[in-house]
């Protein structure tokens, strides 16, 4: 199995940022996200099992999975949240299991925004890596990328852990709130950590 690093942070943080720097350093780089957009799209492995299990208005004309909806859906009722998570998690953790297991780089980064929060990730990473910045940078970023408003941002960064039990918790930590210099260095200095670990591993 390749040497893997768990890649987390809040939104907003930069996760995107740092996994390009470390993929155009040679890492394989598998986002949970993006396979929960693959598992949710017209097509999708996951639909009809939302399908049954919310009914149709959560699922578009185009029979992808109404995301904006069953976000608004997941916030206001936790139950209904359990029961996503219960379809969408199993379903992710086996794909990236799959994409992990067939990285071809000298070290695989898995980037999951929820990697401390979702049971059974972090397990599967040799290391992990958060991503840091102000909470102010990050209601910025969000609400600039995705067109969210400061307090749709902050319901999300809600659902998340605080910045403080991350940083607690994680192996290795990038700043994320000065320039893109800044940032390039660390991503460098990360690249050879990981590169001589995996060595080691074997």
């Amino acid at each position: 199995m390749t040497f893997s690093v768990g890649l987390t942070g809040g939104i907003g943080s930069g996760k995107t940022a740092v996994s390009d720097r470390l993929a155009a350093h040679g890492a394989t780089v598998v986002d949970a996200d993006e396979i929960s957009r693959a598992l949710t799209a017209a097509g999708g492995a996951a639909v009809p099992a939302l399908r049954e299990a919310f009914g149709e208005r959560y699922v578009g004309p185009d029979g992808a999975l109404d995301r904006a909806a069953m976000r608004t859906l997941a916030f206001e009722d936790p139950a209904a949240r359990a029961r996503l998570e219960s379809i969408l998690h199993p379903a992710i953790r086996a794909a990236s299991d799959r994409a992990l297991a067939a990285a071809a780089g000298p070290y695989a980064v898995l980037v999951v925004p929820l990697l401390f929060e979702t049971g059974g990730y972090a397990r599967r990473v040799d290391r992990t890596l958060a991503v840091d910045c102000p909470e102010s940078l990050q209601l910025e970023r969000a609400a600039r990328r995705s067109g969210l408003d400061p307090g749709e941002v902050r319901r999300i960064m809600r659902a998340q852990w605080p910045r403080w039990r991350r940083l607690q918790v994680a192996d290795d930590v990038v700043w994320n709130g000065g320039g893109l210099e800044e940032l390039d260095a660390q991503c460098a200095a990360l690249d050879a950590r990981y590169r001589e670990a995996a060595r080691r591993a074997g």
